[in-house]
């Protein structure tokens, strides 16, 4: 299927004004003249644009093209993440926004310095780098494989785009072009999921038709209470273990504290943390509607030429091709949908990265730096960064399922980080030796199941769609750890025992599994080195 004229242009219009933005604040107030304006937006923002920013952040390109396909393979079963949301975001917005807040701080590791010292600092800021320049490498390749997929425009010229065109407007425009861009781009986001919905729906006969053909094809899940955690999604599963991923990107991730100490006050900072919970759960919504739809659709108008392999990856935009192709603009509106997902999420971890680099690695070696020179640099990071980017998509082009992808790096990498503020905030005896020692103990354990999962997956089998003769193609030639935990066959294998059993741990318990072990090893070692010697500059919850 091909784009039309108006397609391209609503697609070039988003590029265009995104691009703006960043011009705009890089030419006007302060011209991004002084780090603060820079990384922070002079903590003059309020909490609605946060709150619209935080969500876009990781409301990226990965969730709207990998839910629907979700929900489509196994049913509704992963819409109960939506209960994680409360605890997930009431718990940061009344423990960590008031620590980090309070302290005046630009990057979130300086607080580990204050509790710990220099060294878990760097240890902290090394792993948060990790994280994110290979979780945006999945963000920037998602969109830019979806366009190739329906319309054939190429692959790594679509990578290219999205880069270069984000990289301009955080390098030049700073935390202010990037959060007023992700308001703009979420309003896109919801337009273009709204503009899919109202269309399918009505072409397979309305909403209460497409939930009741799903209840017949027992698409419409139940609450399932079991407790095993190597069950790959339950309520439990879901609602709880879905509590410590949400902690990880809302509570200590750097990419949203940023957000949150951009705010005016601590007030606006929390506020923005309860006006992102009503906005999460309408994203969810509508994802969730859009795979029920597609799977009516989809049994009614077979999305798959027989013969033929569709990814997971590509459903979703098949699927939207199919159902707006008589209707110029909105394919193009739904594909600028995914765009702006990636550009709100990259531009955020370009301006976080740049950030933490300027913050941890550079100025406590270059103290006499100059507010002009250090300002400068931070662009330069920033500019880094955005390229870097580009040279990580052509990694995660190696992946398997973008959605299980993403959510493992950021169970693989982000848990150990969350059990290590966890375990200076809450426990006084923890010391630097046993934080350093948590830390690594816990990234060990996350790869530790990450590859074993990998490893005990590559023999099996994937779901084939709904009305697809042949099973999607899954790339299992390289071996990716970030890929851990591949989409699970209809018909269940045989019961792995002893360490087979262990690596069939669900990718939601990932987040929990590696911040705990953080947490144990911590207090293990902290104890056996003497406990912390308690001195003024050392700084945990009441």
């Amino acid at each position: 299927m091909e784009f039309s004229t108006a397609d391209y242009s609503i697609f070039v219009l988003l590029l265009v004004l995104s691009a703006a933005i960043g011009l705009f604040y890089a030419l006007s107030g302060g011209r991004q003249r002084t780090v603060q304006e820079f990384l922070l937006a002079n903590r003059s923002m309020s909490f609605l644009p946060v709150a619209l920013s935080l969500l876009a952040t990781f409301q990226s390109a990965v969730a709207i093209l990998g839910v629907p396909a979700e929900i489509y393979r196994f049913g509704t079963e992963y819409w109960f993440l939506g209960c994680s949301y409360f605890l997930g975001l009431l718990i940061p917005a009344h423990v960590f926004i008031p620590v980090f807040y309070r302290l005046q701080i630009t990057s979130t590791y300086e607080y580990l310095e204050l509790r710990f010292n220099k060294t878990v600092r760097i240890f902290g800021t090394v792993t948060f780098i990790f994280q994110m320049v290979i979780y945006m490498g999945v963000v920037l390749y998602a969109p830019a494989l979806a366009l190739n997929a329906v319309t054939g425009f190429d692959l790594w010229s679509a990578v290219l785009t999205i880069g270069l065109v984000c990289t301009l407007y955080t390098t030049l425009g700073g935390l202010k072009a990037v959060i007023w861009t992700d308001v703009f781009q979420t309003l896109v986001m919801f337009a273009g999921q709204l503009a899919v919905i109202v269309v399918g729906a009505r072409r397979v006969g309305g909403m209460a038709r497409v939930w009741h053909l799903a209840e017949q094809q027992g698409k419409i899940s139940g609450i399932d209470l079991d407790p095993d955690p190597y069950v790959r999604h339950t309520f439990w599963t879901l609602a709880f273990g879905g509590v410590f991923m949400m902690l990880s990107l809302f509570g200590v991730n750097q990419a949203q504290v940023q957000r949150y100490l951009s705010s005016r006050s601590e007030k606006q900072a929390v506020l923005s943390c309860y006006a992102v919970f009503p906005c999460q759960q309408i994203v969810l919504c509508l994802s969730c509607l859009t795979g029920l739809v597609m799977f009516v659709y989809d049994h009614e108008h077979p999305l798959a030429p027989s013969g033929t392999r569709i990814s997971s990856d590509q459903l979703v935009l098949y699927f939207v091709m199919d159902v707006l192709r008589d209707l110029p603009g909105l394919p193009g509106l739904f594909v600028a949908c995914l765009f702006s997902g990636s550009l709100s999420t990259i531009s955020s971890a370009f301006n976080s990265l740049a950030t933490v680099t300027m913050e941890d690695l550079v100025r406590p070696h270059c103290p006499e730096l100059s507010e002009s020179r250090a300002t400068l640099l931070s662009k330069l990071l920033a500019f880094g960064y955005g390229l870097l980017c580009l040279g990580m998509a052509y990694v995660s082009s190696m992946l398997g399922p973008v959605l299980q992808a993403a959510i493992s790096i950021f169970g693989m990498v982000g848990g150990p980080l969350l059990g290590l503020f966890c375990l200076g905030m809450f426990f006084p005896c923890a010391n630097p030796t046993g934080a350093v020692v948590g830390l690594l103990a816990g990234l060990a354990m996350a790869f530790w199941v990450g590859i074993g999962s990998l490893v005990a997956s590559m023999g099996g089998a994937a779901t084939p769609l709904a009305n697809s003769t042949m099973p999607p193609p899954i790339n299992l030639t390289t071996p990716a750890v970030l890929a851990t935990t591949l989409l699970t066959t209809t018909t269940p294998p045989p019961s792995p025992t002893g360490l087979q059993k262990f690596y069939r741990l669900s990718y939601m318990w990932y987040s929990a599994h590696n911040s705990t072990t953080v947490i144990v090893v911590g207090l293990l070692v902290s104890l056996l080195t003497g406990g912390c010697r308690m001195r003024g500059r050392v700084l945990v919850l009441p």
